[in-house]
């Protein structure tokens, strides 16, 4: 589906035209156009790169789907291609979002519908009376709503890990094959997510470095905002990774810990039974001993069996070892 807008000095003009009207409004120096592709197709984007003049590497990066996040330069416009995040049922959907910036026209091409461009719209009519500084302003709505979906993922991250950590000490703890497993799935949500989320903050850093080109001065604290937050989000997705990180060796910690806590309970144990095997043992031999053919030699050796063992528990039990 397309979605299409102008601007004109400011104003919002139409909506919803089709994108061939497009090269009747792209001369005016006084229009600005913005139109949206979703999954188009290469007969799509080739249509549009005849009315833009765009560069076919450009086109051909939109057409694939795993591009890192980057921003080219090309002699009439620029390359942008950046991702949207959210969790769905705990699992990482990420979309991909190519952009063509133009002087006077702004172009998105979305991977699926996953992203939410009616957002987009709504924080560009939140304040629209920023569309006078025209590609800019429509720019930095884009970006600021990708860059809150990454702080959304990550808060949504940081709360699974910290159920992970409340799960990992509880004293009934249920299954540890099932804590290991989490907390691999959640290293790999973070690897993936720490690879198409980072690099952002290279994208606005080059956008805010071509700032005396491209943007009106007016919009250099709302792009510098911007890029706080993807500073913000790569401190956080890297302490997030440590987090994981440690709620592993804490769990391959505890492994071990409980392995030498059975081998304790185990040799105390074995130490227990082996007083009474060995004076059962003594006294079973085929000699003379101590008691032999009177009683009191029988409850002389039940009496030792009874008070070792005991001895030895109460030790072991006052060590921690049982």
């Amino acid at each position: 589906m397309e979605r299409t807008r102008l601007y004109r000095n400011g104003v919002m003009e139409a909506e919803g035209f089709p994108v061939d009207d497009v090269s009747d409004h792209v001369g005016d120096p006084s229009a600005v156009v913005w139109f949206d592709l979703c999954s188009p197709s290469q007969a799509d984007l080739a249509k549009i790169s005849e009315e833009l003049s765009l560069h076919r590497l450009a086109v051909e990066d939109a057409l694939h789907s795993q591009q890192r996040p980057k921003l080219d330069t090309y002699d009439s416009h620029l390359f942008l291609s950046v991702y949207g995040a959210k969790l769905v049922d705990r699992r990482l959907e990420l979309t991909g979002i190519s952009v063509f910036i133009t002087k006077n026209a702004l172009v998105t091409v979305r991977e699926n519908p996953h992203f939410d461009i009616d957002e987009v719209i709504r924080r560009w009519d939140a304040n629209s009376e920023m569309a006078k500084y025209g590609v800019p302003y429509l720019l930095h709505g884009l970006l600021d709503y990708v860059v809150d979906g990454h702080f959304e993922v990550l808060q949504d991250l940081d709360d699974q890990v910290e159920a992970l950590e409340d799960e990992l000490f509880e004293e009934n703890s249920g299954d540890r094959v099932s804590i290991q497993r989490q907390t691999f799935e959640m290293r790999k949500k973070l690897v993936r997510f720490r690879r198409l989320a980072v690099p952002v903050r290279e994208v606005v850093g080059s956008l805010l470095r071509r700032s005396v080109e491209m943007l009106d001065p007016a919009l250099d604290p709302y792009y510098q905002d911007v890029y706080d937050h993807t500073l913000r989000v790569a401190e956080w997705t890297d302490s997030l990774r440590e987090l994981v990180g440690n709620v592993h060796e804490a769990h391959i910690n505890q492994q071990g810990f409980k392995l030498n806590d059975i081998m304790k309970k185990i040799t105390s144990w074995a130490a227990i039974i082996a007083v009474p095997t060995l004076i059962t043992g003594f006294y079973g031999q085929n000699v003379p001993y101590p008691g032999l053919d009177h009683p009191f030699g029988f409850w002389t050796s039940t009496t030792a069996i009874i008070v070792a063992s005991s001895v030895l528990y109460l030790i072991f039990k006052k060590r921690g070892w049982l």
